[in-house]
């Protein structure tokens, strides 16, 4: 990473008057929750720190314009293994942004771009159906790969990040384009997908589905799912695990008895903590394992 970028990305934990030069902007980001998940559990909410850390947010290129997103990275240091971080359906709000200090705390670069930033603002939507109306729908998963791979070439250019140890994980909506972008991207080394939709409709903005790409998954990704969860029924991930094992790869789904989908948003009633806990483990040891460290 160049001095001025370090310099920049001091600035946004100390000096908001900063944001708007070179590279780093301000308020692009919604602040707090979307209107669809409050009240918010405060009482089970982890906060991660920055102490260590530089984070805060980002601006990246995109063909001629640009997207923000929030990053996180160890102070010290260049050219860290580098970790994906794909949001819910809400969004890149505190949650999200909190799992990217997490990741960071473990030696990662972590980055979570706001995927709907063309499409709209979801933070002061009132509910599931209205986000998905208006905004989810809209967006084309083929964008959601080019955003992600501008991401990955903007750390590489940047110097903090090494895409030769390049992971994605996602939750919910983003657990879904976990599976995808391991399909889509050989430089990823592996991925960690939280209770995302593994089978559906075709449409245009949704051509295909994970079960869909099996045989084009590049790495081995780790599913994290509940059995308890109303949204995506057992038998799916049973179908998605048989896939798998067919075609040979080294990707598996672990399935929580009992446990409702959003089991690791600890902003939400869904929060499960031992099963979250589990997972965390799970997820940081896979990526370890499979060259993402």
């Amino acid at each position: 990473m160049n001095k001025m970028m370090r310099e920049d990305l001091l600035a946004l934990v100390t000096n908001k008057e900063t944001w708007t030069r070179r590279e780093f902007v301000a308020g692009s980001l919604a602040a707090g929750f979307a209107l669809a998940v409050q009240p918010v559990c405060a009482q089970t909410m982890i906060t991660t720190d920055t102490a260590g850390l530089n984070a805060g947010e980002v601006s990246i290129p995109v063909g001629g314009s640009s997207i923000p997103a929030y990053a996180a990275m160890p102070a010290q240091g260049k050219m860290f293994p580098m970790i994906l971080v794909v949001q819910e359906i809400f969004g890149v709000h505190e949650h999200i942004k909190d799992v990217c200090r997490r990741f960071a705390k473990l030696g990662y670069l972590a980055v979570a771009p706001e995927l709907y930033h063309r499409q709209g603002d979801v933070s002061q939507l009132k509910d599931n159906k209205e986000i998905f109306a208006k905004v989810v729908s809209k967006v084309p998963d083929a964008q959601v790969m080019s955003d992600l791979d501008a991401v990955v070439a903007w750390a590489e250019k940047s110097g903090s990040g090494d895409a030769k140890r390049l992971g994605v994980t996602g939750f919910c909506w983003g657990g879904r384009i976990t599976w995808l972008y391991a399909a889509h991207n050989q430089k990823v080394k592996a991925g960690v997908a939280w209770y995302g939709r593994l089978v559906g409709d075709a449409s245009e903005m949704t051509p295909l589905h994970p079960v869909d790409l099996v045989a084009q998954i590049n790495a081995p990704v780790l599913g994290l799912y509940g059995g308890a969860d109303a949204g995506i029924p057992n038998d799916t991930v049973e179908r998605m695990n048989a896939a798998l094992k067919s075609a040979g790869k080294l990707s598996m789904i672990h399935l929580y008895p009992d446990t409702p989908h959003a089991f690791h948003a600890d902003y939400r009633p869904s929060f499960r903590k031992e099963q979250a806990a589990d997972g965390w483990k799970r997820a940081a040891e896979w990526f370890k394992k499979h060259g993402v460290a």
